[in-house]
């Protein structure tokens, strides 16, 4: 399976992922490109510069100078952070109808993560000037804007606070219970996670090491609570691993 062919949420559009305490943290989100008319649509494309991106190719780098935001209109753009060490942690999987590059969406500073390019994507990057008009003319893009940083803080603040308050086997198990909601496909009493993660992509989003997940997902199958077909995942037990989650 490729990263294309994810399962969408409930609103026919795909989810973003990005580690919470909560499921409705994540599927409670704004679209960026909903609340525009067609004629909007069109005036906001003709002051952005639209550009297609491979699968691992960057779309801004940490540390580079903001220069407005990059609006996502197909494919996946992961963002993450960079510790001196190098070791990343994972912010979010952003999709369709989001924008990514802030928080200076008017441009100004230096970017304080990255984003890549997941799989095959398009994107429209809105210099920080035009941006500014075009949310003078446009209340209804003013109000996806600020709805879209509204998300992205909700998002970053619940990241902040799994990493201090749970552990890595608690972020693991919540992370596999996020998966199965919103990217699991029934098999009877079972969920299998219909979202292509490799075990570093997932050590990455719960501050640990390759390493470590292979061997927590190896001791969580030998618990009867997941399994493992090559890189499918099968969820067995949910109920044992949110409570497992808790604490």
């Amino acid at each position: 399976m490729n990263r294309s062919e994810y399962h969408a949420p409930r609103d026919g559009t795909a989810a973003a992922l990005h580690l919470s305490e909560t499921i409705v943290d994540i599927t409670d989100r704004p679209n960026f490109l909903t609340r525009l008319t067609a004629e909007e649509f069109l005036d906001v494309r003709s002051r952005g510069r639209a550009f297609a991106v491979n699968a691992g190719d960057s779309v801004f780098f940490q540390g580079d100078p903001h220069d407005g935001i990059y609006v996502l209109e197909s494919g996946c753009v992961r963002t993450f952070y960079s510790g001196p060490s190098g070791r990343e942690i994972t912010l979010a999987y952003w999709t369709p109808g989001h924008f990514v590059g802030g928080p200076e969406v008017f441009g100004g500073g230096t970017h304080m993560w990255s984003g890549t390019a997941i799989e095959a994507s398009e994107l429209l990057h809105i210099k920080g000037n035009d941006l500014r008009y075009l949310m003078g003319r446009f209340p209804s893009l003013a109000v996806s804007i600020v709805e879209g940083l509204v998300f992205k803080g909700k998002c970053y603040s619940a990241l902040v606070h799994m990493l201090g308050t749970r552990s890595v086997l608690e972020r693991l198990a919540q992370l596999l219970v996020i998966l199965a909601d919103l990217d699991g496909v029934g098999q009877d009493a079972e969920v299998r996670i219909e979202r292509d993660l490799t075990h570093e992509e997932l050590a990455n989003m719960v501050g640990s090491t390759r390493q470590w997940v292979t061997a927590s997902l190896d001791r969580f199958q030998k618990q009867g609570l997941v399994r493992l077909k090559g890189r499918q995942l099968v969820v067995i037990d949910v109920e044992r691993l949110k409570r497992m989650a808790n604490g």
